[in-house]
């Protein structure tokens, strides 16, 4: 009986373990991820999870993910995202360009 209830403990905590390797929270969100932008705080390699404001499929840096007040997260591939929907993605490189900050990316998965 004393080996059976070590092995039922034994599952519940390999169980639990599973479970929290799937839900990992993003670095940032748009907002803190725009705040530490401004405060000249380097993101790359980071994760951001936000909401897209706008899709903008044909800007100068192709496809456009606008977010917060000047996040544009941006990719030469489709994303194949709508307006509304929720994603994190992986920082590859962010610029500052006339106000608003440029942001390549990888990684994107829909929340």
């Amino acid at each position: 009986m004393k080996k059976m209830s070590i092995g039922f403990v034994a599952i519940i905590a390999i169980i639990f373990t599973l479970a929290g390797c799937g839900n990992k929270k993003p670095d940032y969100t748009a907002s803190t991820a725009e705040s530490a932008l401004n405060a000249n705080k380097d993101i790359e390699g980071k994760t951001v999870q936000f909401k897209v404001n706008k899709v903008v499929p044909n800007s100068a840096f192709g496809y456009n993910l606008e977010t917060g007040k000047h996040l544009n997260f941006v990719s030469y591939e489709n994303p194949k995202v709508n307006k509304g929907e929720t994603v994190t993605v992986k920082v590859k490189k962010a610029s500052s360009s006339v106000g608003s900050w440029v942001i390549s990316y990888t990684n994107l998965k829909k929340d």
